[in-house]
């Protein structure tokens, strides 16, 4: 009795398991493939051109804002916005939002050239209500001295304060954005300091892999399956006037995610851009790295379990209200959605085939769930493969890619922690300690 329970229970986790891993293998197979092979499904998505002055052919040129929400981030701001500065031009305007600050955010991004107002709310904190109160801002404030409207922005672009944005990617997101009237995605991209790879610590190497995994192969790889891809909180550029129907005050600890969930169900489902491109830097501390990571993977374990329900309930309950391609984007999201974290991923993965194991030598059962699991196991091994071939051989060598089991292991406890202490508010990485 025990061994056929076992036995039916590994075949059952193994199908579970065959839908996000099919997802992640279909999006990391796209994404290798040459773009020339790939064909182009115009109207559902797709990634971006180039973008920027090579694609307005005598158009006028978008009014964009860009919108940098800042806690304490007095120590890399100026870097942030001298990356920006240069990308725009008259008309154009750039927004700091200085929120619940304690330290001389604001007086830098001041000397910095850009606009500065401060928020001081404690009640109500988090990065969603500092976007709030700069929209909010954008569409009320009168232009200094003239006596006139200060035109709204065609298109919104929210950078991180701890970002460095690549050159031309301003004008690339905004081209794509207002072309086509959809949230766009810059590729935005982690990696650690100079302090961290003179440590030569490996989990910091898989960690950038997985980071690499996560915003650009499986992104990439749906854009050019013609699909939408999820928003990533730092180079998004958001259609102005989609915004009033949007909820951007919330504590939520994904609130781009969410964001991007919000414009699908409108119609206006995101698309990416590989080419504008943004970048940032893991905390230099392990205890900065640890509260990063338990914001991100809380926030992504609360999104699975609980927004996919509402997701699917929205798509099949509003299915003959909805265009085809818009039930197509919904679907795609969902399915992207279904994926988790790389290395819980990998530890499911393994707890099927230890379970399988069990079943086979320990209680002479079927071989048939051992040849389940080793399936599933072969597509996780697969999929891995062939993005680090493709996209990771310079953040992570084959040596410590090997040892990425381990790291999964190590972050057993803070899976745990979602159930008997998932983190709810939004807390600010401290990225200047070492």
């Amino acid at each position: 009795m025990v061994v056929a329970m076992l036995s039916w229970g590994v075949f059952v986790l193994s199908a579970l398991m065959l839908v996000p891993l099919t997802v992640l293998l279909a999006q990391v197979v796209a994404a290798c493939l040459p773009q020339s092979r790939m064909t182009s499904l115009k109207g559902t998505g797709g990634t971006g051109g180039t973008g920027g002055a090579d694609r307005q052919h005598g158009l006028q040129r978008p009014r964009i804002a860009v919108l940098v929400p800042a806690h304490n981030e007095a120590s890399g701001i100026q870097a942030t916005l001298d990356s920006i500065r240069p990308q725009l031009i008259d008309g154009d305007r750039l927004l700091v939002v200085a929120d619940n600050c304690s330290d001389a955010t604001a007086a830098i991004a001041l000397d910095a050239g850009a606009e500065v107002i401060e928020r001081t709310d404690p009640s109500c904190f988090g990065k969603g209500y500092a976007l709030d109160y700069g929209v909010r801002y954008l569409a009320n404030t009168l232009a200094l001295g003239q006596g006139q409207d200060i035109a709204l922005p065609d298109v919104l672009i929210i950078i991180d304060a701890d970002c460095e944005v690549g050159t031309g990617a301003i004008a690339r997101l905004a081209s794509l954005c207002a072309t086509k009237g959809r949230p766009v995605q810059a590729l935005y991209l982690m990696s650690a300091s100079q302090d961290l790879r003179a440590c030569g610590a490996a989990s910091s190497a898989i960690a950038e892999f997985a980071w690499i995994l996560k915003n650009q192969v499986r992104p990439l790889g749906f854009g050019r399956l013609g699909l939408p891809c999820k928003l990533m909180g730092s180079g998004m550029a958001l259609p102005w006037p989609a915004l009033q129907w949007v909820a951007l005050a919330n504590e939520n600890l994904v609130e781009d995610a969410q964001l991007g969930l919000d414009f699908a169900r409108m119609g206006l489902a995101p698309l990416f851009c590989p080419q504008a491109v943004i970048k940032s830097r893991f905390p230099n501390s392990p205890e900065g790295r640890q509260s990063q990571r338990r914001r991100w993977e809380h926030g992504s374990l609360s999104l699975l379990i609980f927004g996919m329900p509402h997701l699917l309930a929205d798509l099949i309950g509003q299915t003959s209200r909805r265009p085809s391609t818009s039930r197509l984007c919904l679907l795609a999201l969902a399915l992207d959605l279904c994926v988790p974290p790389i290395a819980l991923l990998t530890v499911m993965v393994a707890t099927v085939f230890a379970l399988a194991i069990v079943q086979v030598w320990w209680l002479a059962g079927s071989t048939l769930p051992l040849f389940a699991a080793g399936f599933v196991v072969l597509l996780l091994c697969l999929a891995v493969s062939l993005a680090w071939l493709r996209f990771g051989r310079e953040a992570v060598s084959l040596g410590r890619l090997l040892l990425s089991p381990a790291y999964a292991l190590a972050k057993l406890p803070l899976y745990g922690s979602f159930f008997w202490r998932r983190q709810l508010a939004w807390i600010r990485t401290n990225r200047d300690e070492k």
